[in-house]
């Protein structure tokens, strides 16, 4: 987990990284200000631009993607937090299994969906487990309480934060996530494009050797902004390969580690067992759903199915949890059930 969790932080640095590079001919301005305001200059100077630089945007940049991936998530399966007032069995179970993980209780959402499923996503300042109606309505009692204790230990291990923070590139390159759009919808984005092309114009004129406004200082801009257009759309797909990977191999092991401690927790690995033979064999959940606008939301869910009811083949969607097959899964907690039964 730390590993994955330190490997996707480098490719955070290195898009990071990337992207000054490429707006390095439109912030020579600001570059040469602030190193002309430092008492050093040469080597020192340059190596403090970009710690002051890199630094603020890498944190800046992680904490969009856990804030936006989040609430793009809970948007995508119309879910909605509630409170105990609204769902008291609800909370009280989250509230008992807590207390057992010694865990703070997680906000708790509710997706509007018929689809039996759940997910957890997590952030810098806590988590949300989030459960549709067509599960609460499909399971109860016990099984219940064992899907709330898997997807809680997903929190209890920070699994729901690092899988949210691998769904994010995932999702950008694949259009699925579109941040301008749905920050600035209408023509506000439009007007916000034509100023930073404007602003990238006029500070070109520190790197193109051609009067300003010319035919050929024009070309020149055009032709820069082409090539940083493009080289950050090629950059943006290879750094999304690894994220990719990385997602899929930690999935399939933390999944088995969320079923195992949700196991332990509730002390009856039957129970979680029951509901996934339930969950899984449902005949109503699609089984060929490849919709891009649910890639993400699947890869977080307790089964890959997600939260959708129509299935559609039109695009391609890149997963970033590759969800072991139920039928291991199973295998793997009826040990879980035989070791707990003979003990140590």
């Amino acid at each position: 987990m730390l590993w994955t969790l330190l490997l996707l932080l480098a490719v955070d640095i290195a898009v990071v990284a990337t992207a000054a590079v490429l707006l390095t001919p439109w912030l020579s301005p600001v570059r040469d200000t602030v190193a002309a305001s430092l008492p050093f200059g040469g080597a020192s100077a340059r190596i403090a631009w970009w710690v002051a630089v890199l630094a603020p945007a890498l944190v800046a940049f992680v904490w969009a993607q856990l804030r936006y991936t989040s609430a793009q998530t809970m948007a995508e399966v119309d879910a909605r937090i509630v409170g105990p007032a609204e769902y008291p069995d609800l909370h009280e179970r989250v509230q008992r299994l807590a207390q057992l993980a010694d865990l703070t209780p997680p906000r708790i959402a509710v997706a509007d969906a018929d689809v039996p499923n759940s997910f957890a996503i997590g952030t810098l300042g806590g988590a949300t487990v989030v459960v549709s109606e067509g599960l609460l309505s499909t399971l109860d009692g016990d099984e219940l309480d064992a899907v709330l204790a898997h997807e809680l230990m997903h929190v209890a291990n920070r699994d729901a934060t690092v899988m949210t923070l691998a769904s994010f590139l995932p999702s950008l390159t694949n259009g699925e996530y579109d941040p301008l759009a749905d920050l600035l919808p209408g023509g506000s984005r439009h007007a916000l494009g034509l100023v930073a092309l404007g602003l990238a114009y006029v500070f070109s004129v520190r790197v193109l050797d051609a009067p300003f406004g010319s035919l050929a200082f024009t070309l020149g801009f055009l032709f820069l902004f082409a090539v940083t257009v493009l080289f950050g759309g090629v950059a943006l797909g290879v750094f999304t390969a690894p994220v990719v990977v990385l997602g899929r191999s930690l999935s399939r092991a933390r999944e088995f580690a969320a079923d195992r401690s949700a196991a332990q927790l509730t002390g009856d690995p039957a129970a979680l067992v029951r509901a996934l033979e339930t969950l899984d064999g449902d005949d109503d959940r699609p089984g060929t759903d490849k919709r891009s606008a649910y890639a993400g939301v699947r890869g977080l869910c307790f089964l890959p199915h997600g939260f959708d009811t129509a299935a559609s083949t039109d695009s391609l969607s890149i997963e970033t949890r590759s969800h072991p097959p139920t039928a291991e899964r199973i295998e793997q907690l009826q040990s879980v059930e035989r070791s707990l039964e003979t003990g140590p």
